[in-house]
C-alpha cells in the first residue's frame, strides 16, 4: 500500500511539473507565448549524442517551416488600428490607449504591402539553421554533395529556402544543388486534404473548445486599460476580437525589426497570457493533433509526406553519396506530421482540454517560425544495418519504437512502424 501511495505521489508531481511548466517558460520569456509565432529559439541541446562506433553520417532528410514572417491578412493590422481611431475620435481612449494606437500604426505602415512575407529575421533563421546542418554532418555535405531542395509555391518557403542554400554554397562552394517550388510537389508538400479537414471541428470538438475558451478568455481588464468608458468597449465594439488581435501583435513582434525598440506584451498579466496561450494552444491539437475529441486523424493529412520521407531515403540510401533532401513549407504540415509520427509523445490522446497543458502537448515546442524536424541516416563499413536519428527542431527526439541505441533507431524497424501505421490508416 505504501508503495502504491508513492507512486501515486510521484506520478501527481510529474503532471504539477508538466502543467506548470508552461507558465515558467512564460514568466522567464514572454514571446514563448506566442504559439506557432514565436522567432525560432534555436536548438535547446547543444551537444548531440555521438553516433555507435563506427557509424557515420552519410543522408539527410528534412522538413522545414518558412522562418519569421509578417502576418498573414492585413485585416490583423488595419482592424485594431481603425477600431482605436474611431474610439479616439470620440475621446473614449485612455493615454494607454493612444500609446498603443502609435505602435499599432507604427506595425501596420511597415507591413504594408508584405501580407505574409518573410522578414529579415526568418531569413537570418534558416541562413543559421543551414550552417549548423553542415557543422554538425559535414561528412553528408562534404564536396561535391547533392542537395536536392523543394519548397512549396509560397514566397516565403521559397525565400526561406534560398536563404539556407546561399548559405550553404558560401560555406562549400562545390555542392551540386537542385531547387525548385512547384504545384507538382504540392501533394506531399502541402497537402489540401479537404475530406479530413471538415472533420475537424465537429460538435463532439466545438462544445468543449467553446466551453474552454469562455473559461480562459477574460478581456474586461485590457478594455479599461483602453478605453475610459466601459458603456463604450462593451456596446461598441467585439471586445474578445480587440483582446485576441492585440495579442497575435504582441506574439509577432519578435519576427520584426522592432522587437528591439517595441513591446506590446505589457498590456497582459501572466495569467493573462497564460490563458490566451492555452487557447490557442487547445486550437492547435483539436484541429492538427491527434485529438479523441474529431477521432484523432486529423496528423494523417500528412501521410503523403511521410510516405514521400520514407521513399525517398529507401531510394538515396542506395546511392553512393546521396547528401541530402531539404524540403520548406509550413507549420501546418510540421505540427501534424510530428503528431503523426509520435515524436516525443507528442502523439498523445487527451480528452479534457483542461489537462492538455498538464499532459506536457505544448505547441511552442512544436512548430515556432522555421521549425523543422531531420532524419539524418548513418551507416557503418561493412554493415547493412542502418541506423537514423531524429532532429526535431534541431534537438534528438524519442521515436514510439523500440531501440538499444537510443537516440538512434534502426532504419529496418523506422520504416516498418511507419508504413504498418500508414497502410492501418483509411481515408
Amino acid at each position: 500500500m505504501k508503495r502504491n501511495a508513492f507512486i501515486v505521489i510521484l506520478l501527481s508531481l510529474a503532471i504539477t511539473a508538466f502543467s506548470q511548466q508552461a507558465r515558467k517558460d512564460f514568466k522567464v520569456d514572454r514571446s514563448l507565448s506566442a504559439s506557432n509565432y514565436l522567432a525560432y529559439p534555436g536548438p535547446l541541446q547543444k551537444k548531440l549524442t555521438p553516433a555507435p562506433s563506427g557509424y557515420v553520417p552519410f543522408y539527410l532528410s528534412h522538413y522545414g517551416r518558412h522562418g519569421s514572417r509578417w502576418l498573414i491578412g492585413d485585416r490583423d493590422y488595419n482592424r485594431p488600428v481603425a477600431w482605436l481611431e474611431k474610439a479616439d475620435s470620440l475621446g473614449k481612449l485612455t493615454p494607454k490607449g493612444k500609446e498603443v494606437l502609435t505602435k499599432l500604426r507604427k506595425l501596420r505602415d511597415a507591413a504594408m504591402g508584405r501580407d505574409g512575407e518573410l522578414t529579415q529575421r526568418g531569413a537570418l533563421q534558416h541562413k543559421q539553421i543551414a550552417e549548423r546542418m553542415l557543422k554538425n554532418f559535414p561528412q553528408i555535405f562534404a564536396g561535391k554533395a547533392n542537395v536536392d531542395a523543394k519548397s512549396t509555391v509560397v514566397i516565403r518557403c521559397i525565400l526561406s529556402m534560398e536563404n539556407a542554400l546561399q548559405e550553404m554554397v558560401k560555406i562549400n562552394p562545390e555542392l551540386n544543388i537542385t531547387h525548385d517550388a512547384s504545384y507538382h510537389d504540392m501533394y506531399y508538400m502541402n497537402y489540401d486534404d479537404s475530406l479530413l479537414f471538415k472533420k475537424r471541428m465537429p460538435t463532439s470538438a466545438m462544445v468543449p473548445y467553446t466551453e474552454f475558451c469562455k473559461n480562459h478568455e477574460h478581456p474586461e481588464r485590457v478594455m479599461r486599460l483602453l478605453f475610459n468608458d466601459d458603456e463604450y468597449w462593451k456596446n461598441h465594439l467585439n471586445a474578445n476580437k480587440l483582446y485576441e488581435v492585440l495579442f497575435k501583435q504582441a506574439s509577432n513582434v519578435q519576427s520584426t525589426e522592432f522587437r528591439n525598440s517595441m513591446s506590446l506584451y505589457d498590456l497582459f498579466t501572466d495569467d493573462e497570457i497564460y490563458d490566451l496561450w492555452q487557447i490557442n494552444n487547445a486550437w492547435w491539437y483539436i484541429n492538427y493533433g491527434a485529438c479523441p475529441l474529431n477521432g484523432g486523424k486529423q496528423p494523417y493529412s500528412q501521410r503523403n509526406l511521410l510516405r514521400k520521407i520514407i521513399s525517398d531515403a529507401d531510394s538515396c540510401i542506395a546511392l553512393p553519396h546521396p547528401g541530402a533532401t531539404l524540403r520548406y513549407g509550413h507549420d501546418t504540415m510540421v505540427m501534424p506530421l510530428t503528431c503523426l509520427m509520435d515524436l516525443d509523445g507528442m502523439g498523445m490522446q487527451v480528452s479534457d482540454l483542461e489537462q492538455l497543458a498538464y499532459k506536457g502537448w505544448n505547441n511552442y515546442r512544436i512548430f515556432p517560425m522555421a521549425c523543422n524536424i531531420q532524419l539524418v541516416f548513418y551507416h557503418k563499413k561493412g554493415s547493412k544495418d542502418i541506423l537514423v536519428k531524429v532532429l526535431r527542431n534541431e534537438n534528438e527526439a524519442t521515436l514510439p519504437i523500440k531501440t538499444d541505441i537510443a537516440p538512434y533507431y534502426h532504419w529496418k524497424d523506422v520504416r516498418q512502424y511507419y508504413l504498418d501505421k500508414l497502410n492501418k490508416f483509411t481515408e
